[in-house]
């Protein structure tokens, strides 16, 4: 905890953090922080595996052999539990986040932490098995890229 949003301007966000049930099990992960940005219309919503079309619910998804930079990089590939390659749809969804961060004039982005696709800092590791390894998931890589300022949701206050 502890990292300021910034002061004025528009944020990008996970759209699960603003109550969207979104989750992979069709849940949300609503955050004070990020609905005080929703209520000052200052938040622009992505969830970048549902706009890629996984669905709502989905399987569950990890990083295989990497972090969303090295997917970026194509050296590494996004499964599902089941084993099924879903990397094209995690790039989509990047694509889709970095672009409407850019256009709606975003410097900062509040991701939901630990995510294959949003997690910044820690990932799983495509073993299913809780174990985070260092890195962003795909999204939140594409972001860095582009200029973005990315933060998980357990650090903005």
């Amino acid at each position: 905890m502890g990292r300021r949003l910034p002061a004025s301007g528009r944020v990008l966000v996970s759209a699960c953090l603003a109550g969207r049930e979104c989750t992979y099990q069709g849940g949300h992960r609503a955050n004070a922080a990020v609905l005080r940005l929703v209520a000052d219309g200052r938040a622009v919503l992505v969830c970048p595996e549902e706009e890629a079309g996984l669905g709502t619910p989905r399987p569950e998804a990890e990083v295989l052999g990497g972090t969303g930079t090295d997917v970026l990089d194509g050296l590494a590939r996004v499964r599902t539990t089941a084993g099924d390659d879903v990397t094209s749809h995690y790039l989509d969804g990047a694509r889709i986040a970095t672009e409407r961060a850019a256009s709606a004039g975003c410097t900062a982005a509040v991701l939901k932490a630990r995510s294959p696709a949003c997690g910044c800092g820690a990932i799983y590791d495509g073993a299913f098995t809780a174990t985070l390894r260092d890195g962003d998931g795909v999204a939140a890589a594409a972001l860095r890229r582009a200029g973005i300022d990315v933060m998980t949701d357990e650090e903005v206050s």
